[in-house]
């Protein structure tokens, strides 16, 4: 943990953690979260929005892919990230033209508040040399 200058409180800043952002179909939200929870994240930020160009149709499958659309955002440590993206992918049913588009950003840092059973459970894991 860290004390901020000119703050009086403490911040337990991440890091070994990434992004994961998901745009799906509208709809596809609610089962993308559960398969990501399932995988181990532990939320996720829901987002509406709509796609520019979309209108267009997609190679020579003539697909349209709508305007409307949900954006996931999960952040996961890094050993969690290839299980809730795969788990994500599928759920979204990605391996479908125009069902969506995934990519995972690695963060520098994030902070948010940590109980401290977790804080202390991950500086013995730590200790002891779990990853």
């Amino acid at each position: 943990m860290i004390k901020p200058q000119n703050s009086p409180k403490e911040m337990t800043i991440l890091t070994g953690v990434s992004l994961i952002t998901c745009m799906i179909q509208r709809g596809m939200a609610d089962a993308v979260v559960a398969a990501a929870r399932a995988a181990g994240a532990q939320g996720a930020s829901v987002q509406f929005g709509r796609g520019a160009g979309v209108r267009e149709r997609l190679g020579l499958l003539s697909i349209t892919v709508e305007a409307e659309k949900e954006i996931v955002q999960i952040m996961v440590s890094r050993q969690q990230q290839e299980e809730v993206f795969a788990a994500m992918f599928n759920a979204g049913k990605l391996d479908t033209p125009g069902m969506g588009i995934m990519f995972v950003t690695p963060l520098e840092k994030a902070a948010t508040y940590i109980p401290e059973a977790v804080l202390q459970r991950i500086e013995k894991d730590r200790l002891s040399g779990h990853r």
